[in-house]
């Protein structure tokens, strides 16, 4: 152990010890600095005297140097901003015959699944409310739904539940008539059957085509319910329709402009949402030129983005675009008076109905 110390502390000495030299040997030992590249600098360098005092100072040709800032070429396009707004269907589209037939079949099929009709849970016994249930269910030939037609599900023909080709059974129309003559009250409180022509009829859905298809306005919001609507806007009788749309000025976005355009186009008079910040469709045109290629004509480059109308309507009285006439039209009626190419541009954003 004590040798072992020993030879611990011997090691640490060595490494804390620094290396020592007599200055004897040290000014023996250093070796002389030579700066060849000061001399050779000095050497090639000329002596520049100081100006005497008095003396003018000998004239330079050096003047100035002037920043060049860089041109840059006029673009030969218009960068522009549009919008389309559209009005969401309100209704949804008419059933195809299949599709009519097909519901038509899933409510005989539950018919059939269903528990019986429990007519003394809901219906007290020699009440007007019985008497008028047994009146209607007799006029079915007692099928309890009314919906199906004369199909009755605990019957032996209970098993022939398609629809014959060509019956109007699944017709829409003709379920919501069958619908709102079974909501009448043929019974009076006196337990009296009351005749037809005092009878108090019930309102029917409002029809699928309104006042504005049947006059064919295409200026009224309340037309096409199923389908989808878009603003078209023209700048005279004899100008092409369009989507309204403006230049982009140098302090605004795509969204900011597209918004500025839609208020001086069709004013403030509706209830709008820009669905987003991102153009849905861009239509370029192409620059024209002279014979000596300069330029004639620029081109445009615009960016159209997506709105949606909540509520109001347009109006053109006090637009600052120059704008003649307006247009709320469907998918196809824009594919008719749209330009071809313009409406190539434009027609992949468009919903299907």
């Amino acid at each position: 152990m004590a040798a072992s110390s020993r030879g611990g502390r011997a090691v640490s000495a060595l490494l804390r010890g620094t290396f020592r030299m007599c200055p004897q040997c040290a000014r023996s030992t250093q070796l002389p600095i030579h700066r060849f590249y000061s001399a050779g600098a000095a050497a090639s360098s000329p002596t520049i005297q100081p100006p005497t005092p008095g003396m003018p100072l000998p004239p330079t040709d050096v003047s100035p140097a002037t920043p060049v800032l860089p041109q840059h070429p006029r673009s030969q396009y218009r960068i522009k901003s549009g919008i389309i707004l559209t009005r969401a269907p309100l209704l949804t589209r008419a059933p195809t015959p299949f599709e009519a037939a097909f519901f038509l079949y899933q409510k005989r099929l539950d018919e059939r699944l269903a528990a019986p009709f429990r007519k003394g849970f809901y219906f007290k016994l020699d009440t007007p409310a019985e008497l008028d249930w047994r009146l209607k269910v007799r006029e079915r030939h007692g099928v309890a739904a009314r919906d199906v037609g004369r199909y009755n599900p605990r019957g032996r023909l209970a098993w022939n539940d398609e629809l014959l080709a060509g019956s109007p059974v699944s017709d829409p129309a003709a379920v919501a008539g069958a619908l709102v003559r079974d909501a009448e009250m043929r019974v009076s409180e006196d337990g009296e059957e009351i005749p037809e022509e005092d009878r108090v009829k019930v309102e029917g859905p409002l029809p699928r085509r309104t006042a504005a298809d049947e006059a064919g306005d295409a200026t009224r919001l309340d037309r096409e319910l199923d389908r989808t609507l878009y603003l078209v806007v023209r700048r005279g009788e004899d100008a092409p329709w369009e989507f309204p749309s403006g230049d982009v000025l140098t302090s605004e976005n795509l969204h900011e402009t597209a918004s500025r355009i839609l208020a001086e186009s069709a004013g403030v008079d509706m209830n709008t949402w820009m669905v987003g910040r991102v153009p849905v469709a861009h239509i370029v045109t192409k620059p024209v030129f002279k014979e000596d290629s300069s330029l004639r004509r620029r081109g445009e480059k615009v960016f159209f983005l997506k709105g949606r109308i909540m509520a109001g309507q347009a109006d053109l009285t006090n637009n600052t675009q120059g704008l003649t006439d307006f247009k709320w039209l469907t998918r196809d009626e824009l594919k008719e008076v749209l330009p071809e190419e313009y409406y190539r541009g434009v027609r992949n954003m468009m919903a299907e109905r």
